[in-house]
């Protein structure tokens, strides 16, 4: 255990997620110090746990799962429900992604929980939101993406509908519950009382459309594939260089001129198709095609060197080996290491956000754990004896 001080070691965090989407967000919670534990159903002696993000062994399930602890509770028995409650009585973060409709079914929603713990935050995220006609549908990212218009301007011109190479929507909705969460614990400090946080999928990728959602909104234009050219302006896009494709981001009348006088093209500058942005966008596939030529002729390196200097954003097109391999990446702390009694030493991805005050240890705290795995140690800390966690044992609610 680190002796690092971190933001959040002050917070308990009930975590009943599963999948992705609700993990992401706990995970920011337990990578900065919160307590968190984790509530499963009991587990089968032997299971390995396939799921969603695979084996809990496999390196899915321990990058997303790191920093927490693990209790086993049959939410389902009357007595799971009661110790449930126990645990949330003295937590203040609950967070789940159930299908809207489970927690209330199983009597854990926000209303449930408020009556006896008026302080507690309730975070959730569901596919489609809690209320309305698609809220009892299951949420799915590759459906969410599908339904939020992202595949949609994603890949190339005519190539039909492509999803992103991540799960997108299931990340950015589990870092906006993050956000949520944190936003809801400094009202929190105003007002002494809780309150309910809630995202989906849905949600969370229209957020993410961004200017192209805005384009629609304001302009009523709708967007189509664009490949590696930027929808809006050139010239940005990917070139074949004489080696590996790198990019290069030269829009705006400045960045352009830059460009072209750095690259030897000063005469596109005089070229009546290219002075504005509007203009170089309708031209772009000659305006590509004359970038294009020239670059293949130099390998990255050369033009990632030439045009940085000369104030132009250009940069390789890595590999994800290549991207560790990076420089940079050993400068920024993006590999973090845990140790697993079982597995070992694990590398895993650090998180983007750094805080002076509060520098990430270089060992993360605790490996993803097992179901199950702390039940006693945390019930004790509850307050029951070994007799009263014998009894739950006994009875099927742990």
């Amino acid at each position: 255990m680190t002796e690092t001080r971190l933001p959040l070691e002050r917070y308990t965090v009930i975590d009943l997620t599963r999948a992705r989407a609700g993990p992401t967000a706990v995970r920011v919670l337990a990578d900065w110090g919160a307590n968190v534990i984790h509530v499963g159903p009991p587990d089968k002696p032997g299971a390995k746990g396939a799921r969603v993000t695979g084996s809990r062994d496999g390196f899915d399930f321990q990058n997303l799962n790191r920093n927490k602890r693990s209790i086993a509770i049959d939410l389902s028995l009357p007595a799971g429900r009661e110790l449930f409650m126990r645990l949330a009585a003295r937590a203040d973060v609950i967070c789940e992604n159930f299908r809207a409709d489970v927690k209330t079914r199983l009597g854990i929603d926000y209303e449930a929980v408020s009556k006896i713990n008026p302080r507690i935050v309730y975070g959730s995220i569901s596919g489609f939101g809690q209320t309305g006609p698609y809220a009892r549908r299951p949420g799915l990212d590759q459906v969410a993406q599908g339904m939020g218009g992202l595949m949609s301007i994603t890949g190339l011109p005519g190539q039909g509908p492509v999803r992103v190479g991540v799960p997108i929507t299931d990340l950015c909705a589990g870092l906006l519950l993050a956000q949520g969460i944190l936003l809801a614990l400094i009202d929190r400090e105003a007002t002494g009382r809780g309150q309910w946080v809630h995202t989906s999928l849905l949600e969370a990728m229209t957020f993410m459309l961004d200017f192209q959602a805005a384009r629609y909104l304001q302009t009523g234009e709708v967007a189509g594939q664009a490949g590696n050219d930027h929808p809006t302006g050139q010239p940005q896009s990917c070139y074949l260089a004489a080696d590996k494709p790198v990019n290069i981001a030269a829009t705006g009348d400045a960045l352009f001129q830059r460009f072209c006088r750095a690259a030897g093209l000063e005469h596109l500058l005089d070229c009546p198709d290219y002075k504005t942005d509007r203009l170089r966008s309708d031209n772009r596939a000659r305006l590509n095609a004359e970038i294009a030529g020239l670059v293949r002729g130099k390998p990255a390196d050369y033009w990632i060197e030439l045009l940085n200097e000369a104030g132009v954003p250009c940069g390789p097109v890595n590999r994800i080996d290549e991207l560790f391999a990076e420089p940079q990446m050993e400068h920024i702390d993006m590999v973090h290491h845990v140790d697993h009694p079982r597995l070992g030493r694990l590398e895993i991805v650090g998180q983007p956000i750094k805080l002076s005050a509060a520098p990430l240890p270089d060992t993360y705290r605790m490996p993803a754990p097992d179901p199950g795995q702390h039940t006693d140690e945390i019930l004790r800390e509850c307050g029951l004896d070994d007799a009263e966690i014998e009894t739950l044992r006994s009875g099927g609610a742990i």
